[in-house]
């Protein structure tokens, strides 16, 4: 099921998403994480969208994906990132090449029909940055004796969802002399480390996505889902069927940020009237072609948002299905930005006031620009690629 299992199948979602929209700023005020957000999307089948019907999912592909994180993303981004990333794991643990030991796939992909059983990768580190711009982790898997397993040592940054996750996807080198590269499972009931509250940002703030701080916490032996030599890509890096998931379903969270700020803008022009006016500010030539200008924005988002995420269900090998999505990405996130900027230079002083959502709102989406891929690569390995052409 591709294109058939979106949020309007899912029931009572609407309400859930009424209710994290109605603890979005509070949440954000107190970085506190949103732990009942996700007992209701577990209610509805949110978080089991992507796992394989033959598990109890609902099999969906990534346009459907891409409506629920945009839907939650209007009600709070926060919730979505850590949504976003769910999906997209489970979607990737449901293709026929994934490489997992079967019966820790299996048990990870029950585990989230079940109960909240949340999972993400953590790869960033302190010296090191994101990964996706080269270098060796510093976290290590050292294999202990008799093949008993593994112990796991290292400190990773920006581990967005932390206190909700069950399964932590940890990228680590092991202490080979020709270290191995790639992911090691953690089952968070079952395995021991510590969380620093580190996370204090302008924006996204309740992701709570604190430093993790492995001191030896051992694994079993096959929790090495996906390693190999150092220097060899992982499938995933190459594959621009994964790459259009990561791409659209973060545009899809930052395009739900711009138009629930939309929607605010248009209520508040509507209910504002300066004595001095007599009418409301909806009614001055001046903020309609505002307006519309975040309209044409958006509009631009839905079609390449959307349209990409259908061509790329139709099929990934399609030409230029997916091998544009981060094209699709920079655009969109930056007419994102744009959309929200243009409503706050319109209002002025109250679109800056914590007491309007559109300054939340404003702090959210900035956040865009720092999820892989950032702009500066993808405009260089665009630059590249035309370049090449001749």
């Amino acid at each position: 099921m591709t294109g058939t299992a979106g949020p309007a199948m899912l029931p009572g979602l609407e309400n859930v998403l009424a209710g994290i929209a109605a603890r979005a700023a509070e949440h954000d005020r107190d970085a506190s994480f949103p732990h009942e957000a996700f007992d209701g999307l577990h209610a509805t089948g949110a978080l089991a969208l992507t796992v394989p019907v033959a598990i109890g999912g609902r099999g969906a592909g990534l346009g459907p994906a891409c409506r629920l994180v945009e839907a939650v993303g209007a009600a709070d981004p926060s919730v979505a990132l850590v949504l976003s990333q769910h999906l997209l794991f489970h979607a990737v643990l449901g293709r026929a090449d994934n490489r997992w030991p079967v019966d820790v796939r299996d048990r990870v992909q029950r585990s989230t029909i079940d109960g909240v059983a949340l999972i993400n990768a953590l790869r960033v580190e302190p010296e090191l940055g994101t990964p996706a711009r080269g270098g060796l982790p510093a976290t290590v898997a050292e294999r202990l004796p008799d093949d008993r397993g593994w112990r796991l040592t290292g400190r990773k940054t920006y581990s967005t969802g932390i206190p909700r996750l069950r399964w932590l996807a940890v990228w680590a080198r092991t202490d080979d002399s020709e270290p191995l590269v790639g992911t090691f499972l953690v089952d968070a009931e079952a395995a021991s480390y510590r969380i620093e509250r580190t996370w204090d940002h302008l924006g996204m703030r309740a992701t709570r996505s604190d430093d993790v701080v492995f001191e030896g916490t051992e694994l079993p032996h096959e929790h090495a889902v996906a390693v190999a030599p150092a220097g060899i890509p992982t499938a995933e890096a190459r594959d621009p069927w994964f790459l259009a998931w990561n791409n659209l379903v973060i545009s899809s969270i930052y395009n739900g940020v711009a138009r629930s700020a939309r929607d605010w803008l248009v209520g508040y022009l509507n209910e504002r009237t300066p004595t001095n006016l007599g009418a409301p500010l909806a009614t001055l030539p001046r903020f309609q072609a505002a307006v519309g200008e975040i309209e044409a924005l958006l509009h631009s988002n839905e079609r390449l948002i959307h349209g990409t995420a259908h061509e790329v269900d139709e099929g990934p090998d399609r030409p230029g299905a997916a091998a544009g999505s981060s094209l699709v990405k920079r655009s969109t996130t930056a007419n994102a930005i744009r959309a929200v900027e243009i409503g706050i230079s319109l209002i002025g002083n109250p679109g800056l006031s914590r007491h309007h959502p559109i300054e939340r709102h404003y702090r959210d989406v900035l956040c865009s620009r720092i999820h892989t891929p950032q702009d500066d690569t993808i405009a260089l390995a665009a630059g590249k690629a035309a370049l090449a052409q001749r």
